[in-house]
């Protein structure tokens, strides 16, 4: 680490964001989510699963450890290159429980319809949403339809609940993060993000960017073949890599340092962030994970990492420090280092 860090560090003040109404910021996954789920949803409803605030919730029933999760779909626009809502919600919900290293079984939907909705636009849906459990192995067993009046939506939401079986016996979470441990990304950041908006904003590019979701939870198996000794898994979706990387610093008090040199991301998509002026650090993911993963075990993970479809362009990208406890910097390409802050609002609204 550079020596300057502490002075950095002081000189950035932690801003607060009072308001009296819901912003979309709230939604973004970054700072301002996280104030309204600590400061509003959690007093409301603590008890010891929420209050670990991971992407599911580790149940014992009966003996056995099952993974719950439950998300909700509002991308605009509903088709983008590489993807659509359907598999977008499929793909989320299975990725969400595979971050705890459990395997996916069972997944609800729940759509809500606006009147004027082409028929064929939910068909074409509806399919990629079968071609996507199929490809997951999953099965989707139980939902509801609402309709609401025209102007009262937004084509379509859909909200998913998923559940899966943890087959291993090992805590993989946001706060079992220790000094040493090294942090992995198993490919390029901000694709889905930025396919979303160049569809949105009617951008043109040499070649198209196509948005990255994908279910991970063979990859995921395949790593804990590998090792036992994955700590955290995550998927940065909303707020992106940085966001994420913030969220498990805070959760276990270490500090992240990244390599910049390290992250990978297509010429194109860095192309498409820099005309927009947004850093793709923040960007949402759909089929990325984040692993950290002991020292000691991360060129294994690795290896096999790489020899999956989902994770051959992964690579080692920081480590986790006893210094700086709940701040995540980077060194910068250029040598220096910044800090890499959680996202305060809403860059890419409506993006997952």
């Amino acid at each position: 680490m550079d020596g300057d860090i502490s002075t950095i560090l002081g000189s950035c003040p932690i801003s607060l964001q009072d308001s009296t109404e819901v912003l979309l910021g709230h939604g973004s996954g970054g700072k301002l989510t996280t104030d309204l789920v600590e400061g509003l949803f959690l007093p409301a409803f603590r008890n010891p699963y929420l209050e670990k605030l991971d992407d599911q919730a580790v149940l014992e029933v009966n003996g056995a450890r099952l993974a719950f999760t439950t998300d909700s779909f509002v991308v605009n626009p509903i088709f983008f290159p590489g993807g659509d809502i359907g598999r977008l919600a499929v793909n989320g919900t299975v990725n969400d429980i595979a971050m705890s290293g459990a395997r996916p079984l069972y997944l609800s939907a729940a759509f809500i319809l606006e009147e004027g909705l082409l028929v064929a636009e939910l068909q074409r849906i509806v399919h990629s949403m079968q071609e996507a459990c199929e490809t997951a192995g999953v099965i989707l067993v139980t939902g509801d339809t609402k309709v609401v009046n025209r102007g009262s939506g937004d084509k379509v939401f859909i909200n998913t609940s998923g559940v899966g079986w943890l087959e291993h016996t090992g805590v993989i979470s946001a706060d079992q993060v220790r000094p040493g441990d090294t942090v992995i990304l198993s490919g390029t950041i901000a694709d889905h993000g930025m396919a979303v908006m160049s569809k949105r904003e009617g951008l043109e590019f040499e070649t198209e960017i196509l948005s990255d979701t994908a279910p991970l939870n063979a990859l995921v198996q395949v790593m804990l073949e590998a090792s036992p000794n994955i700590h955290c898994l995550r998927d940065p979706t909303r707020g992106g890599l940085a966001t994420t990387l913030n969220e498990i610093a805070r959760r276990s008090h270490v500090g992240v340092v990244l390599d910049e040199k390290r992250i990978p991301i297509r010429e194109d998509v860095k192309g498409a962030c820099e005309i927009l002026g947004i850093d793709p650090l923040y960007v949402a993911n759909a089929g990325k994970l984040i692993a950290i993963v002991g020292g000691n075990d991360a060129k294994k993970v690795l290896e096999r990492m790489r020899g999956h479809q989902h994770g051959q362009e992964a690579q080692i990208i920081g480590e986790v420090v006893g210094d700086h406890p709940r701040m995540v910097v980077m060194r910068t390409g250029i040598g220096g280092t910044r800090i890499v802050d959680m996202m305060l609002g809403e860059q890419l609204p409506r993006i997952c």
